[in-house]
């Protein structure tokens, strides 16, 4: 992971309804947006999820209670061959592909299509023979922390590690759809850097993008942001995603804020050192002084410009004389 770079995934999830054609224009609106990748979503319904689990209650406002979370699922998930060609339509278009699997089968598929990165979602993080498989596959692991306590995501770490598993970055997340700003705990990414000693990053479910940006200041090196092309479309998480407009402003946010974190060292800039003269004072005559004449606290003053002596040295010019007449307001040299 470059610690340089925010990577910036654009989370198109299950937005794109089961419509193949709609997921490839996410990807294509994606890039035009700036993201680094667009990620989906990889699972075999009935290997996720059983007959008698409950919707979410976000799921239950967006779409209903009639139909089972399975029922649900089974409409928004593609089988793998078309999960082959979305790769190979974002390898065309130049956008990096990624994906979430939930099952086992579904990581094993994953692991042949040449990816960077094993994304891990949250609702697996406490998956034992799922994270050995994801292990196995000996990738880096971008691990999202939703709804867990630091005694899972360690052992999740180990398991992955155990396993042959590349480096991990940590996502922080908070998994309640749209996340209220009071939960999204931002200083959690902190300490999960500096208790697990790896990279981290955010998970963003909040509605706007103020998160993202301030989790790319406190040193986040991936941000994950679901996006629609719509919020009005059906689907449970279109109403907590960015709009393509409101995506391209957080890319943009994301990246000044990328750029204006500098090197970290304190110093003067190339671009305002030509306003250090103008802007600082010097050491200049409060009024008309005589050749010989002593330097007093009355007859000196400080003004700008700055590129006479500097007034740190008020105190050594101090009791000297003037080396020839000063008219008012004239830089002093000694």
């Amino acid at each position: 992971m470059d610690k340089k770079h925010v990577m910036i995934i654009a989370e198109a999830g299950v937005n794109h309804n089961g419509d193949l054609e709609l997921a490839k224009k996410m990807a294509l609106v994606a890039k035009e947006c700036g993201a680094d990748a667009v990620k989906y979503q990889t699972a075999v319904p009935e290997l996720v999820i059983s007959m008698y689990a409950p919707k979410a209650e976000y799921q239950k406002e967006t779409t209903g209670d009639k139909e089972s979370q399975l029922e649900m699922v089974r409409k928004l998930h593609f089988d793998f061959e078309s999960h082959r060609k979305l790769k190979e339509y974002c390898d065309q278009i130049g956008i990096l592909y990624l994906s979430s699997p939930f099952d086992i089968p579904s990581v094993e598929f994953l692991a042949t299509l040449d990816l960077p990165y094993m994304k891990v979602p949250s609702g697996e993080i406490t998956n034992y023979p799922y994270l050995v498989a994801v292990g196995k596959t000996k990738l880096p692991i971008i691990l999202s922390t939703g709804m867990s306590v630091p005694e899972e995501i360690e052992d999740a770490i180990k398991v992955l590690k155990d396993n042959g598993a590349g480096e991990i970055t940590v996502l922080h997340c908070n998994t309640e759809y749209p996340t209220k700003y009071e939960d999204a705990n931002l200083g959690a990414m902190l300490w999960l850097r500096d208790h697990f000693h790896c990279p981290v990053g955010l998970s963003d479910h909040t509605k706007g993008y103020e998160c993202d940006v301030a989790a790319a200041a406190l040193g986040a090196v991936v941000i994950e942001k679901h996006f629609t092309l719509d919020k009005n479309m059906e689907g449970p998480d279109q109403k907590a995603s960015l709009e393509p407009q409101e995506l391209s402003d957080m890319v943009q946010a994301v990246r000044n804020i990328e750029a204006a974190m500098g090197t970290g060292v304190k110093a003067v800039s190339s671009s305002e050192a030509k306003n250090k003269p103008i802007a600082r004072k010097s050491i200049v005559a409060a009024r008309k002084i005589l050749k010989g004449e002593v330097f007093t606290e009355e007859n000196l003053t400080t003004k700008r410009p700055g590129n006479g002596i500097n007034p740190m040295l008020w105190n050594t010019v101090l009791g000297t004389t003037a080396v020839r007449d000063f008219e008012p307001d004239e830089l002093i040299e000694l």
